[in-house]
């Protein structure tokens, strides 16, 4: 037989109700300090008010604060690693300043691409892969420089490389992908291996559209030249040494550093160009004599024949050397090694006339 609710038991189960709907929308505490009333009761309601936080299911967390403050770090280690390597490599000012790190799913990433580079890496022994992506109109300028130009940004169609640009590019690359392992010591030991390049985002799909990566977005200034640069790395790739990515873990592994980036610097000092100069000899010739110089004209140096010539290397004279012959090329025999002994600059007295 069906219960009819009395009057009474249906206004005390509508007051529970409306009581459930205070608590899940508490209201602000008044100013007096009074505790709030809880309808149908006539008690006061002494919890505290409920906090909620949003959370965005198409964008969940999958890295910590801590971890993501690591990642800043290390990649601020990596954009002055690979700014000192590329200036070295183009001979030409190169700034690289990190802008965010950020996790968002990859889809997102995709879609901001618009005029870029991608090149697509592992990193070994982890599983999966990763992208570094960089400005077109950067890596235009970068060629011309490592051709002989002065890095003029000429406007063309994103296309693939010449067969002569792309392994050009592909130098620049593995110089980046060498400072990110150094980066990266602190935390974990991997070896990065160019697996692809391709000038369309649509072509790239190295995780799932709705998985979590973290983006980390770069400027980068070539000479007069800047534009973006970024990393991207999945969340399934890390998940490994998720435990290891910890600030207290870095800087434990950046105090062991120092012997590494001693060995990193002088590798790359190995690789810088300097300029290498014999010098025949030298005279001083009064104004009017070097304004009266003609063809034919014969200028006597103060060095003998049967003296060795100097080597200059920068602003040092470094060798002593025997000038000849080799075919039709004009070269130098080395004798001896000259130390801590800055050029021979000229008298700056006058000569009498």
């Amino acid at each position: 037989m069906v219960e009819i609710l009395s009057q009474e038991e249906i206004e005390a189960l509508l007051a529970s109700l409306s009581g459930s709907e205070e608590v899940a929308q508490p209201s602000a505490p008044s100013a007096s300090g009074v505790a709030a009333q809880v309808p149908g009761t006539g008690k006061a309601d002494r919890r505290m008010p409920i906090a909620y936080e949003v959370y965005d299911f198409r964008r969940p967390d999958k890295f910590s604060k801590d971890q993501l403050r690591t990642m800043q770090m290390l990649h601020e280690t990596f954009a002055r690693l690979f700014s000192s390597t590329l200036s070295a490599y183009l001979r030409a000012p190169v700034h690289i300043d990190l802008i965010s790190v950020e996790q968002i799913p990859y889809d997102e990433y995709i879609r901001a691409i618009t005029s870029s580079l991608i090149n697509i890496f592992s990193m070994q022994p982890l599983s999966g892969q990763a992208l570094l992506e960089i400005e077109f109109d950067v890596v235009i300028s970068m060629i011309d420089r490592l051709l002989g130009g002065p890095g003029t940004v000429v406007k063309r169609p994103q296309a693939a490389l010449t067969d002569i640009e792309r392994p050009l590019v592909e130098n620049v690359v593995d110089r980046a992908l060498g400072a990110l392992r150094t980066a990266w010591e602190g935390i974990v030991s991997f070896t990065p291996i160019r697996e692809g390049m391709e000038t369309s985002a649509q072509f790239v799909q190295i995780v799932p559209p709705n998985d979590i990566v973290v983006s980390i977005l770069f400027e980068i200034r070539v000479g007069e030249t800047h534009g973006a640069m970024s990393l991207c790395i999945p969340y399934l790739l890390l998940k490994p040494i998720l435990s290891k990515l910890s600030a207290q873990r870095w800087f434990s592994g950046s105090k062991r550093a120092p012997s590494q980036h001693a060995v990193l610097i002088a590798q790359q000092l190995q690789q810088t160009r300097v300029p290498l100069v014999a010098v025949l000899g030298s005279t001083r010739l009064m104004l009017r004599q070097i304004l009266d110089l003609k063809e034919g004209d014969v200028v006597l140096l103060t060095r003998r024949t049967s003296e060795p010539i100097d080597i200059m290397v920068g602003n040092r004279v470094k060798f002593r050397a025997r000038p000849g012959l080799r075919g039709k090329q004009v070269v130098v025999q080395i004798e001896s090694i000259v130390t801590n002994k800055p050029i021979a600059k000229p008298n700056p007295s006058p000569s009498s006339a």
